[in-house]
């Protein structure tokens, strides 16, 4: 079914016309999770013409997204005196959390590191784990919302389509899928780096009669596998999950690996409020803490190189990061490991032995945790588990190699499973395609952005993103992004980095306000420079050794680049901040 017709159906559904409908297309539209989600327009859906929903909205700040990016700037923004809205695609708080219903997603950072600093937030509220599930995560979004108030500057179920800065009037005119415009003085894209989900062109998956998803859209209602049969294609964070929880209840689960996930333990527990509340007079000061690290976290690499102490001190220190659990084991490991492909290995070493330890089945073992690394642990974004490997000891578990060297592939989709080009065919009742996101630039690419030289931003960046510091983009005038392209974002915590850059975007615009200024644009000169600079440090580490997501991904034709800041957060929180008040590296024009 198309998009529009699919919405069309929707808009029928709601209006209380569904009994003039064929029978068949009833029952079609009564299933939403039978048609293949490929884009966030898909939930495009105009609730009013009144407030945030009417025609001509004319605003301070119009911020996209209500993450935590969203609700940090809005907050903030509130406090200053703009008016300013949200536009979201969900159809309430939580960006990605509002769609990752996936079996077993959770977050893969501890709280209270996963979460704002605004004390409403935390004050009354407690975790029941320090790794939460995206049912609690989107209970903590509706608490949000509740003390702050928030979803009366909201507009839901709306998805951006285009947006362009007029340099005489000073102001960006944005459209929405759903035929609105609106103006702002400030555009701030907080769709972060997962929102462009990515779906292979397989041939046939249209003709597939089970339900088949990407796991970012899947439905609420389609997680009861119980006696089906169950393939995931991808092996990724979510692929990890989906595994966890699919393992012990299907009937069978075949995993189609291109590479192995070098996953760490999560070592998830619960929390009680007693423990919390005993933290909480802490609070500011950790969350403070988080700013003072790498990564975002509250731990970071040690002062000595691998091969500094002997190899049995090595050995206790690697037992005691992976007993911690969570990224300690990738970034509060030694210094230079990331840097070093000897002192990589030792490092990869521990981990091939820890976990060959939990494989049974020899050639699972091979394909799960080679003996020879396939690319340099810590390049990829490790994924945290809890007994994944385990799931493999399982006879009804088993993997479909799909990698490069094994010169298999997934050839097709028929009415009852998958096709490789061996030859084999696999019958499913249902699908979790989690090959992953048009990672970090694709939430920028596919808003209809463009330049003031009526440039799109899509096809300005096919041949390499260019940003100023992570949070602007030339010729995009007054607009700013946030955990996204060119910033810490797949080295950092969320809200870390979050919140580092959302208080220097909040400060842009007041010192453009407060010096009179029109609008402020970065120099294509210094955003070259911060694009070098950027090149220089990940030409030092060993992350250009293969193709992840931090070298853009696996989207085809995307460039093999580095698409965060490889220096840390506490160096990048330097490097931006020395850019105001004096607008270093930005084209400023006052207002006439």
């Amino acid at each position: 079914m198309a998009a529009d017709q699919y919405q069309e159906s929707l808009h029928m559904i709601m209006n209380g016309t569904q009994q003039n409908m064929k029978h068949d297309a009833r029952e079609h539209v009564e299933r939403p999770q039978s048609v293949l989600k490929r884009d966030l327009a898909q939930y495009s859906r105009r609730r009013g013409t009144t407030g945030l929903y009417a025609d001509n909205l004319d605003i301070d700040v119009l911020i996209v997204g209500a993450g935590f990016g969203g609700i940090y700037l809005l907050y903030e923004m509130r406090k200053a005196g703009y008016k300013a809205a949200i536009y979201e695609a969900g159809t309430s708080l939580g960006g990605v959390w509002r769609f990752n219903g996936y079996p077993g997603a959770r977050t893969d950072s501890e709280v209270p590191v996963y979460e704002l600093s605004i004390p409403e937030l935390w004050n009354d509220w407690t975790w029941s784990t320090n790794y939460p599930n995206y049912e609690e995560l989107q209970r903590y979004f509706d608490y949000a919302d509740k003390k702050l108030d928030l979803s009366k500057d909201c507009a839901y179920e709306t998805v951006v389509n285009g947006a362009q800065f007029n340099e005489d009037e000073g102001k960006w005119t944005v459209t929405t899928v759903d035929g609105r415009k609106a103006k702002c003085r400030f555009l701030i894209v907080a769709t972060g780096f997962a929102s462009k989900r990515y779906i292979p062109d397989y041939k046939g998956i249209d003709k597939f009669k089970g339900t088949v998803q990407h796991v970012a859209f899947w439905p609420p209602d389609g997680s009861d596998v119980r006696g089906k049969k169950c393939a995931v294609i991808g092996t990724g964070a979510s692929g990890v999950q989906v595994v966890q929880e699919w393992g012990p209840v299907a009937s069978e689960v075949k995993v189609f690996q291109r590479s192995p996930n070098m996953a760490i333990p999560m070592r998830k527990r619960d929390l009680t409020a007693e423990e919390q509340d005993k933290l909480k007079p802490l609070y500011p000061q950790l969350f403070a803490l988080r700013e003072k690290n790498f990564g975002g976290y509250h731990y970071d690499f040690a002062e000595q190189n691998v091969f500094d102490v002997p190899a049995e001190e090595r050995e206790a220190f690697y037992e005691k990061l992976w007993n911690g659990g969570g990224f300690r084991f990738w970034l509060g490991n030694y210094k230079n490991y990331l840097y070093d492909m000897e002192a990589n290995r030792d490092v990869y070493n521990f981990w091939v032995k820890k976990i060959r330890a939990r494989v049974d089945d020899p050639r699972k073992k091979e394909l799960l945790c080679p003996l020879e690394p396939p690319f340099p642990f810590g390049v990829k974004r490790p994924c945290l588990e809890q007994n994944y490997f385990e799931q493999f000891n399982r006879d009804s578990v088993d993997i479909v190699d799909i990698s490069k060297e094994s010169g298999n592939n997934i050839q097709e989709f028929t009415e009852t499973g998958i096709k490789t080009t061996d030859g084999n065919h696999y019958e499913f009742d249902v699908v979790a395609i989690a090959t992953g996101f048009d990672i970090s630039t694709g939430g920028m690419t596919n808003m209809g952005l463009k330049s003031v030289d009526g440039l799109k931003l899509q096809d300005e960046w096919k041949s390499a993103a260019l940003t100023y510091l992570g949070t602007t983009v030339p010729r995009y005038p007054n607009m700013f992004h946030l955990y996204g392209p060119h910033g810490p974002t797949l080295l950092c915590n969320g809200p870390s980095s979050v919140e580092v850059q959302g208080r220097w975007i909040r400060d842009a615009i007041n010192t453009i306000n407060r010096q009179g200024l029109k609008f402020v644009d970065p120099t294509p000169e210094a955003s070259k420079e911060w694009k070098q600079r950027i090149n220089d440090i990940s030409n030092t580490t060993l992350f250009p050794t293969c193709k992840t997501t931090h070298m853009g991904g696996d989207v085809p034709g995307k460039p093999f680049e580095q698409v965060s800041y490889p220096g840390g957060l506490v160096s990048y929180h330097k490097e931006l901040r020395a850019t105001l008040p004096g607008w270093k590296g930005f084209r400023t024009v006052p207002v006439n």
